[in-house]
């Protein structure tokens, strides 16, 4: 069965898994994701825990960082340059970069650069507006859909929260069609304590994850893994598909 649920509002790619991300009109879905997204991450030097990446939980400052400068049309669109807090744009490789997070981390750190890709769960992340809106509500605040992390934002034909728990185990086809870019939704985005952070400031909001906690038992958003590869795009109409 195939319902259109949606379509494409927004879409993102972080690069740096969590500095700021980029918004994007189109992009290509390849296998492991949004080509470009969270290649690069910063390591936690002498941590031996199966998370051992550098995340904005850790260091919000990350989120004030911001990557510059993709080289379009490379395999991994990596950025050249991250512009820093402070103004300042330094080579995304390079001993300044990691000598400015390792003093704001307090402890050392290496970029790795993953060819496909630093993720938590799964390499695609979607939710919707409404579900983002009503968190807002719950928690008292304007939200910025960032705040989530999304890779897609889709708004639904059929208003209404949480709804992305209803996919888990179907298909999302981007596209009408059998040769239309799709995941598999694979699981429910289980929120950790990102969600409080401003993407902009990285002033942090507790009410934000208390309210998921409280409307969702946490979930907000679905992961996905890709099953058809191409062209995403805001606009298209998303459909989700039960076999």
């Amino acid at each position: 069965m195939v319902t259109e649920i949606g379509h494409v509002e927004a879409i993102f790619r972080y690069p740096v898994k969590s500095m700021a991300g980029e918004r994007l009109k189109d992009a290509n879905l390849g296998w492991h994701g949004l080509d470009g997204d969270r290649r690069l991450a910063f390591r936690r030097i002498g941590n031996l825990s199966g998370m051992p990446w550098l995340t904005a939980s850790k260091l919000p400052d990350l989120l004030r960082f911001t990557p510059q400068c993709c080289d379009t049309g490379a395999e991994t669109e990596l950025p050249t340059h991250i512009r820093t807090p402070d103004g300042e744009a330094v080579p995304v490789f390079g001993e300044k970069l990691v000598d400015e997070i390792g003093r704001r981390y307090g402890s050392a750190v290496e970029l790795m650069q993953l060819r496909h890709g630093i993720f938590d769960e799964a390499s695609v992340s979607v939710i919707a507006w409404d579900t983002v809106n009503e968190i807002a509500r719950l928690a008292g605040r304007i939200l910025d859909a960032r705040r989530f992390r999304p890779n897609v934002v889709i708004r639904l034909l059929r208003s209404g929260a949480f709804r992305e728990d209803e996919w888990v185990g179907g298909e999302l086809s981007f596209g009408e069609g059998d040769t239309a870019p799709a995941i598999a939704v694979t699981m429910l985005d289980e929120r950790c304590s990102m969600v409080n952070l401003d993407p902009d400031s990285g002033e942090s909001a507790p009410e934000v994850m208390k309210a998921i906690v409280r409307a969702n038992q946490n979930n907000a958003g679905i992961y996905g893994a890709v099953i058809r590869t191409g062209r995403v795009a805001v606009g298209q109409a998303v459909f989700l598909v039960r076999r």
